[in-house]
């Protein structure tokens, strides 16, 4: 049987995964961006590591992103725990995407955060479907109305 370490089958996984796995640093720059990170949101890894998270989150949203991640960064603590969180997100071309990401804190051995770590699923079919189901029921129940 081959054997690997713990290290190597930890980095294959996070580099061939299918779902988005990147972590951004303490001043919110891309550090890590994986296979599916690449394919979900169009930038290649050259591309995304070293440049902030602005990269995907759509300008509307920046601000209030930004004032929650220095809060995060400055406390190391997160009132979402460990909700799975929803938002859009932004891919190279300009298409709006529907994602959902859970999100750790990651510290240094001596316990200061150096960023956060997420895995990210787009989830744009399910919420459009999803989406277009409220609106039909909306206008049958205004039917019977």
């Amino acid at each position: 049987m081959n054997t690997m370490s713990f290290t190597s089958l930890a980095e294959q996984i996070v580099r061939e995964n299918s779902d988005a796995i990147m972590f951004a640093d303490h001043e919110g720059a891309i550090r890590l961006w994986n296979k599916g990170a690449e394919a979900m949101f169009g930038y290649s890894a050259a591309e995304a590591e070293g440049n902030s998270l602005d990269l995907i989150i759509p300008e509307n949203l920046r601000g209030r992103h930004w004032e929650g991640y220095h809060k995060v960064m400055a406390s190391g603590e997160t009132r979402y725990g460990t909700e799975l969180l929803s938002a859009p997100g932004i891919r190279k071309d300009g298409t709006r995407l529907s994602l959902e990401f859970s999100m750790v804190i990651v510290r240094g051995e001596d316990g200061a955060v150096l960023g956060t770590g997420a895995i990210i699923r787009d989830i744009t079919a399910r919420f459009q479907k999803d989406k277009a189901l409220k609106e039909r029921l909306k206008l049958l129940e205004e039917k019977q109305a």
